[in-house]
């Protein structure tokens, strides 16, 4: 091997590569065997990490414990030193069965679920937290204890050797925020992240049951190479219909202050926010036919002393003074193949279903608003994990969002 090949191997971190070469009066002991097993092991990992990825693959939810029948003391009577440690133990969550991968390319297979009890997982001196990410970890036990035949000759044996390796899981629960896995290339470069996190939980208060709204599953990280940027929130409600002077004060005809606003779920380069990338189209309306289209002048509204090479959202405004009409409706593009995050790879912006949620910041917007048109059962999105965002997993794409304009 070359000395530039060396190189490379210690940039992709991955050990060499030896598989057992069988012979003709060749002896062959456990270690033989085990290294065998190892280098099997290892090209199955690789492969799962560095064309597929890691993340949770399906299930492994997470949910508010079962109670049990001594949560709710009797009402009236003095509770004992007894009784109020119980109490601790009331704060339990349920992980559903499942399957995921984490970083190293190990399967974390999860049969049968599992109830933990948040005081008793959390370390001690992390009881004192507020908020708790809860999370699966890859492990491993020996077991089949199994008598020897033959005694090792250069180290000192036990009666019963165990036989099997049982690949199983750990629950990880702690108080301290994990680090974002913030690498670009999830498969050459090394990695600590050894725990598959899925929950975020709120308000914990140990002496009582979890409430479902607390849990936030929105940290777990869905299987695959790359977590794409997608598009997380708008000031708008996709649908809607406002009057004139509610979309005047939305595009920020007459208010710098005003535009349109799209949030993302990181950091995206902003000298990728060009002209052209957004495009407001003016489909007019009003009784009978109709077929008049319009382009509307606007510009990226960001300040000229923001040194910032990245930003999560944007705000483009009107700058022109075209009027809206009755009947019209406005056709708002992001062409987000051309929108570049940290990792210059391109934002996932397809609008599925039209459901990117509103950004909880700009609701002032929708209180005059009429109702949005019915769009049928989808709550969630296909992961189960809400709330709805941008992206098909293609990456890059366009996304398309309109809203109609009435007189009053």
């Amino acid at each position: 091997m070359t000395e530039t090949e060396t190189e490379r191997c210690a940039e992709f971190d991955a050990p060499p590569l030896r598989r057992l070469r069988y012979f003709h009066g060749q002896m062959l002991g456990a270690r033989d065997f085990q290294r065998e097993q190892e280098y099997h092991r290892e090209k199955l990992r690789l492969r799962m990490r560095c064309l597929l990825g890691y993340g949770v693959v399906c299930g492994l939810f997470v949910e508010p414990g079962p109670r049990e029948d001594d949560d709710c003391p009797p009402a009236g009577e003095e509770a004992t030193d007894g009784e109020t440690e119980r109490a601790r133990h009331r704060a339990r969550v349920r992980i559903t069965p499942g399957l995921a991968v984490d970083a190293d390319g190990n399967e974390v297979v999860v049969r049968g679920g599992g109830v933990v009890d948040l005081w008793k997982a959390l370390a001690p001196d992390e009881r004192d937290t507020g908020t708790v990410w809860v999370g699966v970890q890859y492990a491993e036990r020996a077991v089949e204890a199994t008598r020897a035949v033959y005694d090792d000759a250069c180290a000192d044996t036990s009666d019963c050797e165990y036989g099997w390796t049982e690949e199983c899981w750990s629950v990880r629960v702690t108080g301290c925020e994990p680090p974002a896995d913030e690498r670009c290339d999830t498969c050459c470069s090394p990695c600590g992240h050894k725990v598959l996190w899925l929950a975020r939980i709120d308000c914990v208060d140990f002496r009582e049951p979890v409430r479902e709204d607390r849990i936030h599953m929105n940290v777990r990280r869905p299987f695959g190479r790359h977590l794409p940027t997608v598009i997380t929130g708008v000031n708008w409600i996709h649908g809607h219909t406002y009057t004139v002077d509610e979309a005047k004060a939305l595009l920020g005809t007459q208010h710098e202050d005003g535009g349109l606003v799209v949030r993302f779920s990181a950091g995206v380069r902003t000298d990728s926010l060009q002209p052209g990338v957004v495009e407001i189209q003016v489909i007019e309306g009003g009784s009978g036919r109709n077929a008049s289209t319009w382009y509307m002048g606007g510009a990226f509204a960001r300040p000229d002393d923001d040194p910032c090479e990245f930003t999560e959202e944007f705000r483009y405004r009107q700058t022109t003074r075209e009027t809206l009409q009755d009947g019209d409706r406005v056709l708002i593009t992001v062409r987000t193949a051309f929108v570049l995050d940290r990792c210059c790879r391109p934002v996932d912006g397809t609008h599925v279903g039209g459901r990117v949620p509103l950004i909880p910041s700009h609701t002032d917007a929708a209180d005059t608003a009429e109702t949005a048109p019915t769009r049928g059962g989808c709550d969630l999105p296909p992961s189960g994990i809400g709330p709805w965002t941008s992206g098909s997993g293609g990456g890059g794409d366009v996304f398309e969002s309109w809203f109609f304009v009435k007189e009053r």
